[in-house]
């Protein structure tokens, strides 16, 4: 109750009546004039009638107290249980919650953040959010349900917001050990065919078993190696590059039993291969107007050394000039043919016919080179379906179609075969789509017998007029026209002759982004993107393997002629496995070092500190047998100053609302009427005397 005054006149006045009252109530005291104390009791009456003194009287209802509780629904919680026992022990911490009235629970559940790309366990981010509305003096607790890997904690000199204990309640075993995997370090970039080395280690937490450890690798897919691994060592792995475009490089260790979890047990590294100085020998067996066409394709690409040769003067044409005055350069067809045959990343064949330049055996080192992986293209014009065409030499054993010995002299749009709409070497091709083909006709072709491979693209009649093949480790493409130049030249609007030329000499090489079967996935951000290359129809769906070991078959949607595409928004991080038939990748989902993956075991260790300045309780909440063994509450009135080491210690706040204000005054109704009145009538009554 609390006591304030209304006047009924300004102070100003009051306080002069108030000294005028004074000075009148003193004199009279002084001079001993009867009946001076009723008189002053009279005056004083009236001063303070007119100052209308008030009393207030506030209702107040107790405010409850807050605690927040915080549960962990990271990654790391789906491992060995933990989520279950979660489940159950905030089921019996909200039940134990409820039995006090005065108590307001605050739940916050704080997953993995999904705009981040290296996920880690926040908690006490969840926890400042959950409290920023509430006054740190209505703080009862901070109750943690978790595993103990949490990645945020503050030093325990910072300042937490409230003074209240913070407890933690800790998922999982005591006595859990995990094996994981880890890169520690590894180019981005590399040449192909030069040696790189990435460096991986081994990680025992927990109980380890002692030993060492078996590391499968994986390259592309392919098994590379198997190393033996001391834990906590660091291991240097070389390996050379095989091909340009992405290489993914996998690490997996042997899983050990009764450990945590092994979606941990595989890494990868992926390492961008990029070709130096690609090598590429043109051979061109005549002047002719399609030469230069080859010649500016692949001189405009500063990563290739070309080494071009045009036979102008084969070993028949006996002229009587001495050989040493002759400007032209001899052909060096040892050198390129037998010594240095395997440099070369592509050999083109424009044009050329067997005219005893070349010795017979060395056609055969070309097959064999091929057949070891090399790259062979064959541009054929009118010699190709002559006496002297290279179909006749043992380089025919790796040719996909051999001549019949005729030219189709007819002008024709050349057009995409079924399969050439579906392969990615002329999948999309600029003018492809509108019938006839939005470009320039060509004006014959080499007739040949029915070809093996693929048969992309049709001349008149549905000949075939490029024809992909795979022979051995290695490619052969045969381009069967001299007229590719018309298009460079713009005939009757041109057409894309530079990307054919350039897709099918990258294809030829190998670049893994022109496969016919592929399987690719790719992340950005917590979206995976699949995507599926064929040329033979619907592959059907995809299973999709997620860090957690959870499984999922995902239906591709064709997204254009043989590319079949799907999207995944995922919740999870870490390391995915997407197989298609024969057909699997890895992707890996998040920063490859994230705080998630670097420790699975639970732990009590890293809410210590602050539950033993505050005085709170850090404890598992299940048994050794796994059953649930939940501390009981315990309500504080005031600042909790001892821990408890079986109870979970929560500080029951005093602060109340104001709902209402009841008001009094002093003097005015009966009461202020009757003490007037009294006080006049005494003044009168003894002046009656």
């Amino acid at each position: 109750m609390t006591i304030s005054f209304s006047p009924l006149l300004p102070w100003i006045v009051i306080g002069a009546f108030a000294v005028l009252a004074l000075l009148l109530s003193g004199v009279s005291l002084w001079r001993g004039i009867r009946g001076a104390v009723l008189r002053s009791f009279a005056l004083a009456a009236l001063v303070l009638a007119i100052a209308n003194p008030v009393f207030f009287q506030e209702e107040r209802e107790p405010l409850s107290t807050v605690v927040a509780v915080v549960v962990d629904r990271s990654q790391s919680q789906d491992y060995a249980g933990r989520r279950e026992t979660t489940d159950a022990a905030l089921a019996e911490l909200k039940a134990r919650l409820a039995k006090f009235p005065q108590i307001e629970p605050r739940i916050v559940e704080a997953a993995d953040d999904a705009d981040t790309e290296a996920p880690a366990t926040r908690l006490f981010g969840a926890l400042s959010t959950a409290l920023a509305d509430v006054p740190p003096a209505r703080v009862g607790g901070a109750i943690f349900i978790t595993d103990g890997q949490i990645h945020d904690i503050p030093d325990v000199n910072q300042p937490l917001g409230f003074d209240a204990p913070v407890h933690g309640l800790i998922t999982g075993k005591a006595d859990e050990f995990d094996r994981r995997i880890e890169i520690r370090s590894g180019p981005r970039f590399g040449i192909v065919g030069e040696e790189q080395t990435v460096t991986f280690r081994v990680i025992d937490d927990g109980a380890a078993p002692g030993g060492t450890a078996e590391v499968s690798i994986s390259l592309n897919g392919n098994p590379l190696a198997t190393e033996r691994a001391e834990p906590g060592m660091d291991i240097p792995f070389s390996f050379k590059v095989p091909r340009g475009g992405s290489n993914i490089l996998e690490f997996a260790v042997a899983s050990v039993a009764g450990e945590v979890t092994d979606t941990n047990n595989r890494a990868v590294h992926v390492l961008d291969g990029i070709r130096e100085n690609l090598r590429v020998l043109l051979v061109s067996g005549e002047p002719h107007a399609g030469e230069r066409a080859w010649r500016n394709l692949l001189k405009s690409d500063a990563a290739v050394d070309l080494v071009h040769f045009t036979i102008l003067r084969p070993p028949e044409k006996q002229d009587g000039t001495p050989i040493n005055e002759l400007s032209l350069i001899a052909f060096p067809t040892r050198e390129l043919f037998v010594d240095k045959i395997n440099e070369f990343d592509l050999i083109i064949f424009d044009r050329y016919q067997h005219r005893g330049v070349l010795p017979i055996l060395y056609y055969d080192n070309i097959a064999q080179y091929v057949e070891n992986g090399g790259a062979l293209l064959i541009a054929a014009g009118p010699e190709h379906a002559g006496d002297d065409s290279i179909a006749t030499t043992p380089l025919s054993a790796v040719l996909p179609a051999s001549p019949t010995g005729y030219m189709n002299e007819k002008a024709f749009y050349p057009r995409l075969s079924e399969e050439g709409r579906k392969h990615p070497v002329t999948r999309g091709l600029e003018g492809a789509d509108s019938e006839p083909p939005h470009w320039g006709r060509w004006f014959r072709t080499v007739d040949v017998n029915r070809p093996l491979g693929q048969t992309v693209m049709e001349a008149a009649d549905g000949k075939p007029l490029l024809v992909l093949n795979r022979v051995g480790k290695g490619r052969v493409a045969m381009l069967l026209s001299d007229q590719g130049w018309l298009w460079s030249r713009g005939f009757e609007g041109g057409g894309p002759s530079v990307s054919l030329y350039r897709r099918t000499a990258h294809w030829l090489m190998q670049e893994p982004a022109l496969e016919e079967e592929a399987l690719t996935a790719r992340a950005s951000g917590r979206s995976l993107e699949i995507s599926r290359q064929t040329i033979k129809g619907d592959p059907g769906p995809a299973k999709l393997a997620y860090p957690s070991g959870r499984q999922e078959d995902l239906a591709l949607t064709e997204a254009g002629p043989g590319l079949y595409k799907a999207t995944v928004q995922t919740s999870e991080t870490g390391l995915f496995e997407v197989t298609n038939g024969d057909l699997s990748t890895l992707v890996h989902v998040g920063a490859v070092d994230a705080p998630e993956f670097k420790a699975t075991i639970s732990t009590e260790e890293t809410l210590k500190p602050w539950a033993e300045k505050t005085k709170g309780l850090v404890r598992r909440v299940a048994d050794a047998s796994g059953a649930l063994d939940m501390p009981p509450l315990l309500p504080v009135r005031g600042a909790v100053r001892v821990a408890d080491d079986n109870r979970l210690s929560l500080r029951m706040t005093d602060e109340t609302v104001l709902k209402g204000i009841n008001s009094l005054p002093l003097f005015a109704g009966f009461l202020g009427l009757g003490l007037l009145l009294l006080a006049l009538s005494a003044t009168w009554h003894r002046e009656g005397r």
